[in-house]
């Protein structure tokens, strides 16, 4: 499994309708392995798997899987049933236009619509004129993180976006964002929140059945969250090489010549996917150094080692840089 790890902010937008339902989010926390005391650190992240259970257990207790977001509960099982009724679809567009399909089939407030002109294609969340309104983004975040994500798995390929729209303005660093949507290009403030693809795209068949669906549903949301399909970019690229190392992390140069490719040229392919060689090796640390947290029976000096340094000292202060605590801290937390 890939070591990823999501801001704070995500889980926090997660338990936000927890004290209205009259439960109590600090339980939750608890019961997930997760500090409460990460919650109030802007800078904090967690480890996916931890997220992932978090999402779970907050909607199995709210017994809604719009995690008390929507205008109307969405009962649990729905995406199970969902899935059943996409995944015989031959290909991407007779799927997503079921999967439009069957949410429209019910009351939440907001109705996915596929809108195509010429060579792009959308997929809107239209509101409903007469709903009394979605409590927080996040619920249009979720909906097309997830529709991103499951078209993905349907087809076994990363898909590139043309954009992400959301209607409101960030609540957490954009590059944020952009992680939550596999780095594709996300905008704000813009009047209808949406994702927009190639429509050639929606020609790809689906390669997926009944059997690998029962495996996929096993855990959907971590599954989604730790898919890997083949990526061409080079932050990709330098990722992948540096994770294949990380008992000695190579330097820039060293990256560059593994991939055939001059490193000034790198440099700029890196520039213009908005990102460098620094923050791919920072964001490489910080993820292993979260997945490994969350293990039993490895000292910190080890989980540093696997991190890719050579001092546990240097390992703590690099740690408290990510997450505004000390791996020790961290870990007492879990």
């Amino acid at each position: 499994m890939r070591n990823l790890s999501i801001s704070v902010h995500f889980a926090r937008a997660v338990l936000r309708q927890t004290v209205n339902r009259g439960l109590d989010p600090v339980s939750l926390l608890r019961r997930n392995r997760i500090s409460p005391r990460l919650l109030l650190e802007d800078d904090a992240r967690i480890s996916v798997e931890r997220f992932a259970d978090l999402q779970v257990s907050t909607m199995l207790a709210l017994e809604d899987e719009f995690l008390g977001y929507a205008s109307s509960r969405m009962p649990i099982g729905s995406w199970s049933m969902m899935c059943h009724a996409v995944v015989g679809s031959a290909t991407l567009g007779q799927a997503l236009s079921r999967y439009c399909r069957f949410y429209q089939l019910f009351d939440f407030g907001l109705h996915p619509v596929m809108e195509t002109d010429g060579s792009v294609t959308r997929l809107l969340l239209h509101e409903a004129d007469d709903s009394p309104g979605c409590s927080g983004p996040y619920f249009s975040e979720l909906f097309l993180c997830n529709s991103h994500r499951f078209c993905n798995w349907l087809v076994r390929e990363q898909l590139p976006l043309h954009s992400v729209d959301l209607k409101y303005e960030p609540a957490a660093r954009v590059q944020e964002y952009r992680q939550v949507f596999m780095e594709n290009p996300v905008s704000f403030g813009q009047p209808e929140a949406g994702l927009s693809l190639a429509s050639a795209l929606l020609e790809r068949p689906l390669q997926q059945n009944e059997a690998s669906l029962r495996h996929f549903l096993r855990h959907p949301v971590l599954f989604m969250l730790t898919q890997h399909f083949a990526n061409d970019s080079w932050t990709a690229k330098v990722r992948d090489v540096l994770r294949q190392n990380m008992g000695t992390l190579p330097e820039f140069s060293e990256v560059a010549q593994s991939l055939q490719v001059h490193p000034q040229t790198l440099r700029r392919r890196l520039t213009a996917e908005g990102g460098s060689f620094k923050e791919i090796k920072n964001r490489l640390r910080r993820d292993t150094a979260l997945h490994f947290l969350g293990k039993q029976g490895l000292s910190i000096e080890e989980i540093a080692h696997r991190a890719g340094f050579s001092e546990s000292s240097a390992f703590i202060r690099a740690f408290k840089s990510w997450t505004g605590v000390t791996p020790y801290s961290y870990r007492k937390g879990l």
